[in-house]
């Protein structure tokens, strides 16, 4: 006969409060949930067992039903931020999370992207009640969508640092250059920057918007596709400051 497990053995009332970390680690799912039965596991045990990426979606689902442990603020941002949390549950726990874990779920790769999504979506709706100094720790330390969405925003000193932000992406640098209201500023800045000034779709982006300052487009029209400047010339809209220039490019580059 298969000798028995000794902690599948422990019951109840058997667990003293010393015994509760090591029993923590058991693989036995019956054991764990014994576990959070016991009056004297408390939230610090919890939070223990939070840190184990192994534990099954039934078991997190137990934990989120205590009203003992849902009030307490460590344990939400363990069940948030745990792999195998329910969809609603996590989703749920969000709500009510500090600016800067809410950052750290949206870069968590083990987060869905649904729940990377929704975080980066409750950061973004705090920011214009952000004061300056939360705005440039968000653009250093934010996510992709974070950052674009400080550059979109309009704070000329956030946004300059946004752009060097290691997790901006070129797909969500281009939304926040759709937006017709940004500062003229920030995209002086764009046409700047050492990386995004190089980078074609960005540049065609900045020679669309309808505030592009005349003094950076002489900078972004030469080396462009010749397709991308036809489509450029092709739009009803464009600035004739830009039109101009692009039609020189084009003339110039026939001549040799």
């Amino acid at each position: 006969m298969k000798p028995e497990d000794p902690s599948n053995a422990v019951t109840i009332p058997e667990v003293a409060p010393e015994a509760i970390p090591e029993l923590v680690a058991s693989s036995a799912e019956d054991v764990l949930r014994s576990l959070i039965d016991n009056p004297a596991f408390d939230e610090t045990h919890v939070c223990l067992l939070l840190q184990r990426k192994d534990l099954s979606g039934a078991l997190l689902e137990e934990i989120s039903k205590r009203k003992i442990w849902r009030g307490a603020y460590r344990v939400r941002l363990g069940l948030a931020a745990h792999p195998h949390t329910p969809r609603l549950i996590a989703m749920r726990t969000l709500r009510d999370l500090h600016l800067m874990d809410l950052v750290r779920i949206s870069l968590l790769p083990t987060s869905s992207m649904e729940l990377r999504r929704l975080a980066d979506e409750r950061v973004l709706a705090r920011l214009p009640q952000l004061p300056l100094g939360h705005k440039l720790m968000l653009a250093r330390r934010g996510s992709a969508r974070v950052a674009a969405g400080l550059i979109a925003e309009g704070t000329t000193q956030a946004a300059l640092v946004a752009l060097d932000n290691a997790f901006l992406t070129e797909a969500q640098l281009l939304k926040a250059l759709a937006g017709e209201g940004l500062p003229v500023r920030i995209l002086g800045a764009v046409a700047r920057h050492d990386k995004w000034s190089k980078v074609v779709n960005v540049r065609v982006a900045l020679l669309r918007h309808p505030r592009v300052p005349p003094d950076r487009v002489p900078a972004l029209v030469p080396g462009l596709p010749r397709r991308e400047i036809e489509d450029l010339l092709g739009l009803a809209r464009l600035a004739g400051h830009v039109r101009t220039h692009l039609r020189e490019e084009l003339t110039n580059r026939k001549k040799t």
